[in-house]
């Protein structure tokens, strides 16, 4: 792997040139405004595609999932990039790859009525070998009835998807009846592809066990199957809001600290649940987390997946969600940033080259409509798409650190930002805080740190025969709404730095020498914190200067526009739209 560069600093967007930051502003410029769809491609959006191939390339042997028109998906790629390997490992170019890419386009091909919308299991990170993956739920008879009806009075009566040359036993079959033989044989395309991809852990991010319109299930999930056909994965609950729920962080001035979900309404059936193996190693509540808040269970979901990934050396990982384009592609960014930000994938970008990547990958080419996907979702997308990158901030810590590093005592002078600057906790200025304001954030590491690496790495021999299945914990409803939804920010939270979690924010006064400059002692933000907040300042100058940030009310202190402006002035971009 290439090496990471030394300096920290070094990562500062003010270094950035203009040039990344105005393509970055273009690029969501024209997410803000259009859907991609693979059959209706412009020359901006081929543009935008032969980029992330670019990027791609800098550090990744890849080979191609063809899906020109978007005749396997229509709202994918149209073409998907299958990591093989790393460029960087010479040692790798005299193997060929464990996958086939031929057998991959063949699988895929079968798989695609399996999941809801035909987005169907998709590789889109390779971290050590293991690939995580990104897709829809299950799709729900109404769906795979109507998708299969329409194939194949458009294929003259002939679906090349059944073509199959392993067919289910007479005696299993002969007591099924046409529900289940269909249901057999589309979703053991989608277990085969799983298996191919060597994805053991399936991370369902509903929270609902059935999506239901109208009176109808329309989409399902593994959790839910009655024949526990994904009886030998292991599936993980963990239930996390949609995009409407963002509705109340616009509401809040895009303050995600103390928002609260509701766990009671009816349509939410879903527990938290996650096998024992990767409850004890996490320093976690998990009893509580329907007390948490946005910043906290987003943190804590975060931790659980990067622990997935390193606890076993051989085995992938799938999040989704209902239509996986606003949970997924948020978790899956997450994901990809952060393990960036260790220098573990995509060593050789830079910040703006990885933000990139990021908007325009997991986000625009993956089908996320930004404006009208329904007219509840064309509200709260864009929500949902700055909570993403904006929660950059929250996960600076070497907490969330996938790479194991020698931690280091040395200090820095750090001069103490004016309190016009300042901002707080519990209005929007403390989303755009200066980086020496948040550049304490790693204080407190040596006695909260989480270990992502368990002392033994679980064994991968479910793929020599059936496994059981493991161990559950399993948490509802157990604690009552009210308490949790009425209580107040503290004093405390609400005078420090913008960060969630007060202990990454510690500030010691300075002494008495006469060479120090009044102010705090903290910590020479490290090489991970410098990344990600260089990644967090460059996406709002580029945001403010296209989408802008729409207040549900006028803010006191003006901190929407003024501070909006402020970074956009600072990388030299000027808003070309209002920000009202």
């Amino acid at each position: 792997m290439a090496a990471c560069p030394s300096s920290a600093g070094g990562y500062s967007a003010s270094g950035l040139s203009v040039r990344k930051s105005e393509e970055i502003a273009d690029l969501i410029d024209l997410f803000s405004k259009m859907q991609y769809r693979a059959k209706e491609v412009t020359p901006r959006v081929e543009a935008i595609e032969k980029r992330c191939l670019e990027l791609f390339a800098r550090d990744y042997k890849y080979s191609i999932i063809h899906n020109s028109n978007g005749e396997v998906c229509g709202h994918y790629p149209r073409q998907i990039v299958f990591l093989e390997y790393e460029c960087t490992d010479v040692e790798r170019d005299r193997f060929e790859s464990a996958v086939q890419i031929s057998k991959l386009q063949d699988l895929v091909n079968r798989s695609k009525l399996a999941r809801c919308r035909g987005r169907f299991v998709c590789p889109v990170i390779l971290y050590n070998g293991k690939h995580i993956c990104r897709s829809s739920t299950l799709a729900g008879w109404g769906e795979l009835y109507g998708r299969t009806g329409y194939n194949y009075i458009f294929s003259g009566g002939s679906d090349d998807t059944w073509t199959e040359s392993e067919e289910l036993p007479e005696d299993d079959s002969a007591v099924r009846n046409g529900d289940s033989q269909l249901f057999d044989k589309v979703r053991g395309h989608d277990i085969k592809l799983l298996r191919y991809l060597s994805v053991r852990y399936i991370c369902d991010l509903m929270v609902e066990n059935k999506k239901v319109k109208f009176g109808l299930n329309v989409t399902s999930s593994e959790k839910a199957d009655k024949a526990q056909r994904y009886a030998d994965f292991t599936l993980l609950s963990v239930p996390y809001p949609g995009c409407e729920f963002f509705k109340d962080y616009k509401d809040r001035d895009y303050t995600a600290e103390g928002l609260v979900f509701n766990w009671k309404q009816d349509y939410v059936d879903a527990p938290l649940t996650i096998p024992t193996s990767f409850t004890h190693n996490l320093n976690i509540d998990w009893t509580r987390y329907q007390s948490w808040d946005l910043v906290e269970q987003t943190q804590n979901y975060l931790k659980l997946l990067l622990h997935i990934i390193n606890s076993d050396d051989e085995s992938g990982l799938l999040v989704h969600c209902i239509s996986g384009w606003d949970r997924t592609p948020l978790f899956v960014s997450l994901l990809r940033l952060s393990l960036w930000a260790d220098g573990a994938v995509h060593a050789n970008l830079e910040p703006a080259q990885i933000l990139y990547l990021t908007i325009a990958y997991d986000w625009f080419l993956f089908g996320l409509d930004f404006c009208v996907s329904s007219l509840i979702e064309m509200f709260f997308l864009p929500q949902i798409f700055f909570f993403c990158f904006n929660f950059l901030k929250h996960i600076v810590s070497e907490k969330f650190s996938a790479v194991k590093k020698q931690r280091s005592n040395s200090r820095a002078v750090c001069l103490l930002s004016e309190p016009k600057d300042r901002g707080s906790v519990t209005s929007l200025s403390s989303d755009f805080s200066l980086i020496t304001e948040e550049a304490g954030a790693a204080s407190s590491l040596t006695n909260d740190t989480v270990d992502l690496f368990p002392s033994q790495p679980q064994a991968s021999s479910w793929r020599k025969g059936p496994a059981s299945s493991p161990q559950m914990v399993v948490w509802n409803k157990t604690h009552p709404l009210d308490e949790h939804l009425s209580h107040p920010l503290t004093e405390a939270r609400s005078s420090s730095s913008s960060s969630s979690n007060q202990s990454e924010h510690g500030a010691t006064r300075i002494g008495s020498s006469p060479l120090a400059v009044p102010g705090r002692r903290c910590p020479l933000p490290s090489e991970r914190q410098a990344r990600l907040e260089a990644v967090r300042e460059v996406f709002l100058a580029a945001y403010s200067s296209t989408v802008g940030l729409k207040s549900s009310a006028p803010s006191p202190s003006g901190a929407i526009t003024g501070l909006l402006e402020q970074f956009a002035r600072g990388v030299g971009l000027r808003g070309t739209s209002a920000i009202v």
